[in-house]
């Protein structure tokens, strides 16, 4: 229905084409493969007509400038960044409240204050954002890279970091890469040979890492690894004491190899520490040639080794922190080490000194998320931040001697966090394992089964979702909605098993754990079918799509973003042949074939269903998922919607995956989800 006029919506004209694809003798027909083209004139005219429909029914919302008035006011704080040191200096990033980049300032020793970069003057409109930061050793050079509307293809600009002069012409086309200086010289980045077609959606699959040296031009960068290994990651960094490089490669988003170089020797070759992709490993630091490895090999919740660099491999590790109950993530700095562990999604920290004797636990402020706990091995001072659901990060001071912190930066939020709770409960998945998920709401709440709820999840990519706060869910709860957030398989809340049991053909399970969190709210009377949101982005976009293809009776509302949503194509795009770790592919053979086609969404909506009322948003510059994944579902949708609920497409122009988009545009976005989520659970005001 129409958002002012109650009549039903009349949707742009889709054309289909007559593409078909054969695989193990299926024929699968993609009568919207004209969408994939993100260059044509025809796709960009039904992005352009989509988005007149969205908007025109967005805009008669009558509370939706309300909310984007709240969203503003709230989002109106300052935010200040812990400190780091780079020579002379003492750099912080600072928002003061709406700017749509936060703002690079130092002191000097004397403690003058000025702008060091200013990302809000990089473009007008303020798309283009700092994706990268790196100072030499002594501070005098700092080289950084940027992004434009959201694009994961970068440039990196070199400068005198004393005078901010810039020194010699950018590197570009760099992507997916760090910055690692080599003494003052030059520095190590990693990026791929610039595709033909589009740049936003062809295939990138050779990653390599190069040197550039100060003073030539980028023709002239070598290439360090890469050129005879054909590897879809490669990164490349050198130690704080400058003294190896270390080189990870990867075909995947899980496991690589991992390769050394030592630097006092020019004639050194590239030395293999790891052979092959069945673990993550990674050297956190080291002390003269002892290494220190964080891997999964043989611990699938994650330990720490040391080992000698002149005979580093696997045999020959030893372990130093070794693998618990809990998934272990550490940080290194002032010296010592800290183990960060994550139990049942939340945070705890052992402090260890270089030896292997643990110092001591550190108190935290709740429970919640802690993060940080990094700095030079000379810092007196370490930072770190807290954060749950209901408390805005706040930054803390660590004296890792005295093992004393106090707060150093406590945001001044116009939200009582003592006016809400949160809670964790567990539920049982569909096979009867255990599901935790954190449940938010003010305090007070009547379960009657009327309360608007978002339920998020993501649950996949290894990637565990702990509590953090946010601006748009403290708006959504002052409003009066729940907010809930499932810790599905496929994360890496209980490491590398929790991980593989929502990879390929566990696939099933995540989707599984994310209706039984819903049937689990309904049942408990936090909400109902027609008071429940499901909301995820990327990976969990895919996780949106599928269930409400499974369950379409489960929520009222879906929201999926910037989702991979087209299965059986995924991997022809952009990086996308790098997530076959978690989704195998189409091509692999048919059982994986037969799976994929099974649950993608864009290949499993029916004509004659009632699908919730469907908010899909993506960005035209999207080259992480491409958006022709959202248009193609929302293009199924529309032709085959049965009843009322809306379907819609909210493309944004001039941004991408998520990672740096401005402030103003996340505030619009947010306002629009949260309007048209109300709105179609018949909430007449707020």
């Amino acid at each position: 229905m129409n958002a002012q006029t109650n009549s039903p919506i009349k949707y742009p004209e889709t054309k289909k084409g007559d593409v078909k694809d054969t695989y193990f003798d299926s024929e699968v027909n993609d009568p919207y493969r004209w969408l994939e083209d993100d260059r044509s004139k025809e796709t960009e005219a039904w992005v352009k007509t989509q988005n007149e429909v969205t908007f025109n029914y967005l805009k008669n919302i009558p509370y939706r400038a309300q909310i984007k008035e709240r969203l503003e006011k709230l989002w109106n704080y300052e935010r200040i960044s812990a400190p780091f040191k780079e020579g002379d200096y003492t750099y912080f990033y600072k928002n003061n409240g709406l700017q749509n980049q936060s703002v690079l300032y130092r002191k000097d020793k004397a403690g003058k204050e000025e702008v060091f970069l200013d990302p809000n003057t990089f473009a007008a409109d303020g798309t283009t954002s700092l994706a990268n930061l790196e100072f030499t050793k002594d501070g005098s050079l700092v080289a950084y890279s940027t992004s434009e509307a959201g694009s994961d293809w970068n440039k990196i600009i070199i400068m005198d970091a004393v005078s901010k002069k810039v020194l010699e012409q950018p590197i570009i086309d760099v992507k997916f890469s760090g910055i690692s200086w080599m003494g003052n010289d030059g520095f190590f980045y990693s990026s791929y040979d610039k595709p033909e077609g589009s740049e936003l959606s062809a295939k990138t699959d050779q990653h390599k890492l190069y040197y550039h040296k100060l003073g030539t031009s980028q023709k002239e960068d070598k290439v360090v690894f890469g050129l005879n290994e054909k590897r879809r990651y490669v990164g490349g960094g050198v130690t704080e004491d400058q003294q190896y490089l270390i080189v990870t490669a990867a075909n995947s988003t899980t496991g690589n190899e991992l390769y050394i170089k030592n630097l006092s020797n020019p004639n050194s070759k590239l030395e293999t520490i790891v052979d092959n992709f069945n673990s993550n490993n990674y050297v956190i630091d080291n002390v003269g040639s002892k290494l220190y490895i964080v891997t999964n090999l043989n611990a699938p919740n994650q330990k720490m080794v040391t080992v000698d660099a002149k005979n580093a491999k696997p045999e020959n590790w030893k372990d130093f922190i070794p693998q618990s109950d809990y998934v272990l993530s550490p940080s290194t700095g002032g010296g010592y080490i800290f183990a960060n562990y994550m139990k049942d999604a939340i945070s705890q920290v052992i402090q260890y000194d270089y030896e292997g004797k643990a110092i001591r636990e550190i108190k935290l402020p709740g429970v919640g998320s802690a993060g940080g706990f990094g700095g030079k091995k000379t810092a007196k001072e370490l930072y770190f931040s807290f954060s749950n659901y209901i408390t805005p990060g706040t930054i803390y001071s660590y004296d890792p001697k005295a093992g004393t912190s106090k707060e150093y930066q406590k945001p001044k939020v116009d939200f009582n966090s003592a006016d809400y709770e949160s809670k964790q409960v567990f539920y049982t998945s569909k096979d009867g394992t255990k599901i935790p998920m954190i449940i938010t709401h003010k305090k007070g709440l009547k379960l009657d089964g009327k309360n608007p709820t978002v339920l998020y999840g993501y649950g996949g990519f290894n990637v565990s979702l702990t509590p953090s706060f946010s601006v748009a869910n403290a708006v959504w709860m002052e409003n009066g909605g729940v907010y809930a957030v499932a810790n599905l398989r496929g994360g890496g809340e209980y490491g590398k098993k929790w991980h593989d049991a929502g990879t390929q053909l566990n696939k099933q399970n995540v989707f599984d754990d994310f209706i039984a969190a819903g049937e689990y709210l309904i049942a408990q009377k936090y909400t109902s079918s027609d008071y429940l949101a499901l909301r995820g982005g990327s990976n969990g976009g895919l996780l949106v799509g599928a269930v409400i293809t499974q369950r379409p009776d489960l929520a009222k509302v879906a929201l999926p973003a910037v989702g991979v949503l087209d299965m059986l194509r995924y991997h022809t795009f952009t990086a996308g042949a790098g997530w076959a770790y978690d989704y195998g592919t189409a091509n692999d053979n048919k059982e994986m074939f037969d799976y994929l086609k099974n649950y993608s969404p864009v290949h499993n909506v029916k004509k004659g269903t009632k699908y919730p009322a469907t908010l899909v948003t993506t960005g035209d510059h999207d080259d992480r998922v491409v958006p022709a994944h959202s248009f193609k579902f929302a293009a199924e949708l529309q032709d085959k919607q049965a009843g009322e609920n809306p379907v819609l497409i909210r493309i944004d122009v001039n941004a991408g995956h998520g990672a740096g988009k401005p402030i103003s545009k996340t505030i619009e976005e947010v306002a629009d989800i949260q309007a048209f989520t109300l709105y179609n659970m018949g909430i007449k005001k707020i």
